[in-house]
């Protein structure tokens, strides 16, 4: 279990600059790939408040998580670490869920074209894998 969380280590990374979605203004137009990366630099350029929030959820909180597991996996941190933890994991899952109502927010709103791309999924798959990994009991 420890190396399937590992793993995530790379995934991680991959899923935050891999496309989360495809958005255009109207169908007409071309569509844009949107990725973690890509929005928070956008965000960042709009409001730093919000995508300091964002930051965190999307990228501190899930890696934190993953390198803390890992720390307990390999006997470096111990495991009265593991509630601190499956809350940076909620968080983490907290970020999914906003970008789940954002996607449904602006489809609702018939202006704008919105599709979801193998990076929303991945994502998904990261954060929902470190969630279960996170339930493996963990010696120590």
């Amino acid at each position: 279990m420890k190396y399937l969380n590992l793993c995530l280590l790379v995934l991680f990374p991959i899923a935050w600059f891999a496309p989360l979605m495809r958005a255009a203004l109207l169908p007409i137009f071309g569509m844009e790939e949107i990725s973690v990366i890509s929005g928070l630099q956008a965000l960042w350029a709009s409001d730093a408040g919000l995508a300091l929030v964002v930051t965190f959820l999307a990228v501190f909180a899930p890696i934190a998580k993953v390198v803390g597991l890992a720390l307990v996996d390999f006997g470096l941190l111990a495991p009265r670490v593991m509630p601190v933890l499956h809350v940076l994991g909620k968080l983490a899952m907290a970020d999914v869920f906003l970008l789940a109502i954002y996607i449904v927010l602006v489809k609702g709103a018939g202006l704008v074209t919105i599709e979801t791309a193998w990076g929303l999924y991945l994502f998904t798959g990261c954060i929902l894998g470190s969630m279960a990994l996170s339930l493996v009991p963990r010696r120590g």
